[in-house]
């Protein structure tokens, strides 16, 4: 191999400093950043139709693109989130004035446990009300602890996310608009052949689209569908527990189960057998159906990757980095498959 000079490997080093320096400004609004190139991506094929429709004037096609994004996912998003406080504003005040009670809830869910799980939670000391409240107790202070100092900078917090949310906007106008020449230019600076570059790019562009539409397409059908049978049921705060039901939904297979299970036993625990047993069947029969069916279509069909990675991809990701792992999860693994793909197939020559 050709040995670098002093003035090449100086150069190299600058460009490593300069390149982490940039990386480390942009960190603070990172999530701004990285959801402003996803919603780029999703967007892209209505960019790329509007400008056509305006003759190719890319200017107004990145403008009329942008006002689509703010009416259709913004507005909706935000009167959601009105309407999930007050609804939760009201469980509390339920829990507050007595409605619901916290104990007669759990002697009547003990009263119904097999014996077998009864025994198991009592080596944990978890079978009566004292020991379950101490512990929840311990675990509350800590917690309210953390709830305090951001109720505290909850102004401090509420800027913070509508200057994330202008930046995002800001920088979605300019991916529309120069995203070809600016993606142009990123391809030309990798130091890799045409065709592994291409490759790479097509699959990082595709499980994007492929995670993003396929998780909240199933986070959507979840929650509707518990929303609406919660709402049948006459649950207090439907819309609450559809919300719920849809953000655990991207923990695939048992999201939405965590919500609708504890009803349905609550339901069986009190008696309302028939209730009961039709939350059960239709969690497992209709809303864990959407998650078995639709996931693995919508996610794995267009990612090319098994069942399984998508799996432990998506609860890893997320594990490590929150919300945004539901998607960065799925691209790094899709790839690493990528990436030793293409190399397999460049030292195959090898073994002859």
């Amino acid at each position: 191999m050709q040995q670098l000079t002093l003035h090449q490997k100086v150069f190299l080093l600058l460009l490593a400093l300069v390149t982490i320096g940039f990386g480390w400004i942009l960190a603070p609004y990172a999530g701004a950043i990285f959801w402003g190139l996803v919603l780029a991506i999703l967007f892209a094929p209505v960019y790329r139709w509007l400008l056509a429709k305006s003759k190719g004037r890319a200017t107004l096609a990145a403008m009329l693109t942008l006002l689509l994004i703010i009416v259709m996912v913004i507005l909706p998003l935000s009167l959601i989130s009105a309407s999930l406080v007050n609804q939760a504003a009201g469980v509390v005040e339920m829990v507050r004035s007595g409605q619901f009670s916290v104990a007669t809830f759990f002697s009547k869910i003990m009263s119904v446990l097999p014996q077998w799980l009864v025994n198991l939670l009592d080596r944990f000391d978890l079978t009566t009300l004292a020991s379950l409240q101490d512990k929840l107790t311990a675990g509350a202070s800590q917690v309210s602890q953390v709830v305090a100092v951001k109720a505290i900078n909850v102004g401090m917090y509420t800027f913070e996310f509508l200057t994330s949310l202008c930046i995002m906007l800001y920088l979605l106008f300019f991916l529309f608009r120069d995203g070809a020449a600016l993606s142009a230019r990123i391809r030309a600076s990798i130091p890799l052949s045409r065709k592994y570059k291409q490759r790479l790019f097509n699959n990082f562009t595709t499980v994007i689209r492929a995670t993003v539409k396929g998780n909240i397409l199933v986070a959507i059908a979840q929650g509707a569908l518990g929303g609406l049978a919660f709402w049948y049921l006459d649950i207090p705060a439907p819309l609450l527990w559809a919300v719920l039901m849809a953000f655990l939904s991207l923990l695939p297979a048992v999201g939405a189960a965590l919500v609708w299970g504890p009803v349905a036993v609550y339901f069986l625990s009190t008696g309302a057998i028939w209730q009961g047993a039709g939350l059960a069947a239709y969690g497992v029969l209709v809303i864990g159906l959407v998650d078995n069916v639709l996931r693995p279509i919508l996610v794995g069909k267009d990612t090319k990757m098994p069942d399984y990675v998508v799996l432990l991809s998506t609860i890893g990701g997320m594990a490590l980095l929150g919300l945004h792992g539901f998607v960065i999860g799925p691209v790094v693994a899709a790839l690493f498959i990528a990436s030793w793909d293409l190399f397999a197939s460049a030292t195959e020559f090898q073994e002859e």
